[in-house]
């Protein structure tokens, strides 16, 4: 078979796919740059321990954001994002897999006083992981075990955390009683 009548040539060229969602993304990026340069002008620059001022780091990170979107729209300038596989997964969001995550986050914060800092994180993981189990679609994610599994892996990670914090570097979290363990 030549070249002329390969399969290949037989088909029609692939449609050209939009570049205005990545112009989107590289103003996002520069813009969420700008802002935060913007915030850290309010930060004091006097030098600490390190010798370096507490506006350091917002400073790095928002030139380094501002660098990365002005990539991405000279990228879009120049043609767009080349050699792109198609995305995988479905052509719309999941929606629901969105309510679990934000839930759990809404409630750590509303109940980080409360319960506490470890509790209401194993809740924040455990709703997360609820969400993203259910938008891959696994038939376990109601399941009583795997439930109390996730409740209890958020607890193992927490914990940690919050013993590094309050017992190692002395910063105060809240904890659901005054031993400053739990």
């Amino acid at each position: 078979m030549n070249e002329d009548t390969s399969l290949a040539a037989l088909l029609p060229p692939a449609a050209p796919r939009p570049l205005w969602p990545q112009a989107v993304v590289g103003a996002g990026v520069l813009l969420t740059g700008a802002a935060l340069a913007f915030g850290a002008v309010g930060i004091s620059s006097q030098a600490g321990y390190g010798g370096v001022g507490p506006n350091f780091l917002p400073w790095l990170v928002s030139v380094v954001l501002m660098l990365c979107g002005a990539w991405i729209l000279w990228e879009v300038r120049t043609g767009g994002f080349r050699e792109l596989e198609e995305a995988p997964g479905a052509a719309h969001g999941y929606w629901a897999g969105f309510v679990w995550v934000s839930a759990g986050l809404l409630l750590n914060a509303a109940l980080i006083t409360t319960l506490g800092f470890i509790l209401s994180c194993a809740l924040c993981y455990l709703l997360a992981v609820q969400g993203l189990r259910r938008a891959a679609g696994q038939q376990a994610a109601g399941a009583l075990r795997t439930w109390g599994i996730d409740l209890l892996t958020g607890v193992l990670i927490s914990a940690p955390v919050f013993w590094m914090f309050t017992q190692f570097l002395a910063i105060n979290l809240p904890g659901l009683t005054d031993t400053g363990w739990i």
